[in-house]
């Protein structure tokens, strides 16, 4: 049941003023915004249209990137009204990582391959910089794996031993090392800021938002899967599990929390922004990782946010321990939920969800950042709408399960509108506020990331990205053979896809294989000092690097050949996502 507080449960009022803005918002829509999206709705989408937006949003990407280019790089990100750049996230000129994966997408082999080199000659993180953890592991850490584990298909000359290393590789590896320390708390969960060179600083605030603390799995379970070194994907764990811990008697989180007493600053549950990604990468490290107990964190908090955020299909902030409404509003932001649920196959609910939003972004021409939903508009200084992609991600996940073409309705909208709106002479720049749609000054780096990537993959059901396993590559891993590219690709919340597939290539039955051979090894060799047949000295110290270095090889590496190699193939992964099933070669 919805309770509502009792400051919340009487009728909301709109003063003549607020009457009137909300008038004047209509009639600008109705005569700048409606003719574009009924122009956009007046006919069945055909082949031709879907060719035709395709070219559309392609130009739009590369209108962006090169007035980033030209105007901005190598700050971070472009400054389209004035012309120029500014660094934002870090000093690592991100745009450009974040556009990477984009341009393979696009089918751009030859700049991917140019920016790949550059971004190699280009970046360093051992630099005297405050980053943001999470900011830096999704769009850094992510933008490089994802580089990383596309660069063959791109047409890049990859060293021996990859997809388990290569330059991009090591680059993320790099850049995840230096977030380390933020993760050294009592708790586990990490600090919000670290700086690059130094450290986390003494006078760090304790508080970081949900998503701060529990957005790691993805990008660190693919480091230590493709190089070895199990620290970062231990690390991404003992957070999620810290923050499970945490949750209240209803099974609810809240926003903000103290990564040093675990104790909640901001008691406000929902799914929206601070708390979204966590609950995104329960679900996408379940199906990367086939993790049953992510799984289950999440089936256990989707039951609680259905029981006391839900109402009529909309998702409102509750109170964490009572489940009382706090903020009966909509955020930008929520808008990926109904792509979640689609991954869970809970596509009914999350087509009346989409709807509801879609209204939203049909008002306004655009998405705000804040929406109360019991007066139908806008919230003070929440007006903005920074060309995020959260819609029309939720339109492609859904498109791809349902072909519902009121889906792409949402596609030709979001291209029409944007175009519209945002296209100035150096980019697209930031709505300020969607009522009058007056420009601020930025564009951000998932504007190439996010929203152009999704909207094409909305009008490309070709892509590769698209593969349900008709095609494949078999590459010859150090473990054996592995096949990549056969599709079941998972996106991290920078939309940058990484292949899983690729994870078990670099990582698959390496326990197994180690365990078996310390046992026959022990039944077939003499008896010898403790520790012998385990390949250690007799001084007791492990052979080999310490547990928090890394074992990816260095260019011009192979690693060695296990003593023994057999042919185990353990029932479990012949259920591999989309049916890709790896083979040793003996």
């Amino acid at each position: 049941m919805l309770h509502l507080d009792s400051d919340l449960s009487r009728p909301f009022s709109i003063s003549r003023f607020s009457m009137l803005k909300y008038l004047c918002t209509v009639i600008f829509c109705v005569v700048n915004v409606l003719p574009i999206i009924n122009h956009a709705r007046g006919k069945d989408i055909t082949e031709q249209d879907m060719a035709h937006y395709r070219e559309r949003i392609k130009s739009m990407f590369y209108h962006a990137y090169n007035s980033y280019l030209d105007n901005a790089f190598p700050y971070d990100e472009l400054r389209p009204l004035t012309c120029d750049g500014q660094d934002t996230w870090g000093s690592f000129s991100l745009t450009l990582i974040d556009a990477l994966d984009t341009l393979l997408i696009l089918g751009n082999n030859t700049e991917f391959q140019r920016v790949a080199a550059l971004l190699q000659d280009t970046v360093d993180f051992d630099i005297d910089v405050n980053a943001s953890v999470f900011e830096t592991n999704i769009r850094v850490v992510g933008g490089l794996l994802s580089a990383h584990l596309l660069s063959k298909r791109a047409g890049v000359e990859v060293e021996p031993g990859w997809p388990c290393s290569g330059p991009l590789l090591r680059m993320a590896e790099e850049a995840a090392r230096k977030l380390l320390p933020a993760f050294q708390t009592p708790t586990g969960l990490p600090y919000g800021t670290v700086n690059l060179l130094l450290g986390v600083n003494p006078t760090e605030t304790p508080v970081t938002c949900t998503a701060g603390a529990g957005t790691f799995i993805l990008e660190f379970a693919a480091l230590s899967r493709l190089t070895g070194d199990p620290v970062f994907e231990e690390v991404a764990r003992k957070a999620l599990r810290a923050l499970w811990k945490t949750r209240s008697d209803i099974g609810l989180v809240g926003n903000h929390i103290n990564v040093v007493t675990s104790k909640w600053v901001a008691q406000d549950a929902g799914i929206g922004a601070g708390v979204d990604s966590y609950f995104e990468y329960l679900v996408k490290g379940a199906i990367m990782l086939q993790d049953e107990e992510l799984m289950s964190m999440f089936s256990e908090y989707d039951k609680a946010i259905r029981n006391y955020t839900k109402f009529d299909d909309w998702y409102l902030w509750v109170q964490m321990h009572r489940g009382t409404v706090s903020m009966p509003i909509f955020q930008s932001l929520e808008a990926f939920w109904p792509g979640l649920q689609s991954l869970i196959g809970d596509i009914d609910n999350a087509m009346k969800t989409f709807h509801n939003y879609y209204t939203v972004w049909r008002q306004f021409g655009g998405l705000p950042e804040f929406y109360s939903i019991p007066q139908g508009y806008t919230v003070d200084k929440r007006e903005g709408y920074p060309l995020r992609p959260e819609l029309i991600e939720s339109a492609m996940y859904l498109y791809r399960a349902t072909g519902d073409p009121t889906l792409l309705e949402l596609g030709r909208d979001a291209v029409e509108s944007i175009e519209k709106i945002s296209r100035v002479s150096c980019g697209f720049a930031t709505v300020k506020d969607v009522r009058d749609h007056k420009l601020d000054n930025r564009m951000e780096s998932f504007f190439l990331a996010e929203t152009v990537k999704y909207l094409y993959l909305l009008f490309d059901p070709d892509n590769f990205l698209h593969n349900t396993g008709s095609e494949f590559d078999i590459v010859s891993g150090p473990w054996g053979e592995c096949v990549l590219g056969a599709g079941g690709y998972v996106f991290n919340t920078e939309a940058h896809p990484l292949d899983p597939a690729a994870l078990h290539c670099c990582s698959r039955a390496l326990a197994e294989q180690q365990e078996l051979q310390e046992l026959l090894l022990g039944l077939t060799q003499p008896p010898g000092p403790a520790g012998a047949a385990r390949g250690e000295p007799e001084g007791g110290e492990p052979k080999g690097q310490a547990f928090s270095e890394s074992i990816a090889l260095k260019h011009g590496e192979r690693r060695k050949a296990p003593i023994l190699t057999c042919p185990m193939q353990p029932f479990t992964s012949k259920l591999s996502i989309l049916g890709q099933v790896f083979t040793d070669t003996t």
